[in-house]
């Protein structure tokens, strides 16, 4: 499937066919994912794959029984390790190797900052886990779609229990959960007209920012109820 096409069809789909995901399959988005960016290149996702039915049931606890966690055939929980510094040796000595830093001084001085970043505050941390994963999340959500299959993320999720039911460290934040699988023929999220997006002259700030129409007429709400 061509980019646009993957990423103008994915839809965020709760109804999914009883169509099993090959291993293969699931293996070719992982591979796609571990290309996503990240913070030092520190790659700090971890992802909890699930396909059997009794697990996704599980998960679906976790998610306040929300049904398409275990109807679809993969439910993915997705973890951003807080630690920076787990990953930051192999980082560090590839890019010593591949000629990003010059000698082994200043390998010793990126795993210095790395190692800074790791005794930075749980919430910092916590923050920036959090930021480098998401942008792996929408890897895996679009490199499902690239190989035909729908997935939905889901924020209402207990991390709490996530961490008990599965036995997940608690160096592991959880960030999200996404459902995989082929959609159901007739899925309402595939059927009905795509939700509204706003436009680029919307988003889009040229230079310098500018609030848009909407955020002023926000504003000017906003104080009309405060003279009153």
């Amino acid at each position: 499937m061509e980019f646009d096409d993957a990423v103008l069809t994915r839809r965020s789909v709760h109804e999914y066919s009883d169509e099993p995901v090959a291993e293969e399959t699931i293996e070719a988005v992982f591979e796609r994912v571990r290309y996503s960016p990240s913070s030092y290149n520190l790659q700090p996702w971890e992802f909890l794959v699930l396909t059997e039915q009794e697990n996704r049931e599980r998960l679906q606890e976790v998610a306040y029984g929300q049904e398409h966690v275990a109807d679809a055939p993969v439910a993915v929980a997705v973890l951003g390790n807080t630690d920076p510094s787990a990953h930051g040796e192999a980082v560090a000595e590839d890019q010593l190797r591949k000629g990003y830093l010059p000698n082994e001084e200043a390998k010793e001085g990126l795993l210095e900052t790395i190692e800074g970043m790791a005794d930075r505050d749980e919430e910092t941390n916590r923050v920036w886990a959090t930021k480098s994963t998401s942008l792996a999340a929408m890897t895996l959500m679009h490199a499902a779609r690239a190989e035909g299959l729908s997935t939905c993320p889901v924020g209402g999720f207990d991390p709490d229990a996530l961490h008990e039911e599965f036995d997940v460290d608690e160096q592991y934040e959880p960030v999200m959960l996404v459902t995989m699988g082929h959609a159901a023929p007739n899925a309402a999220d595939t059927n009905t007209p795509r939700k509204f997006r706003r436009p680029v002259d919307d988003i889009v700030h040229r230079e310098e920012f500018e609030p848009t129409e909407a955020e002023l007429e926000d504003e000017v709400v906003t104080e009309s109820f405060a003279t009153q």
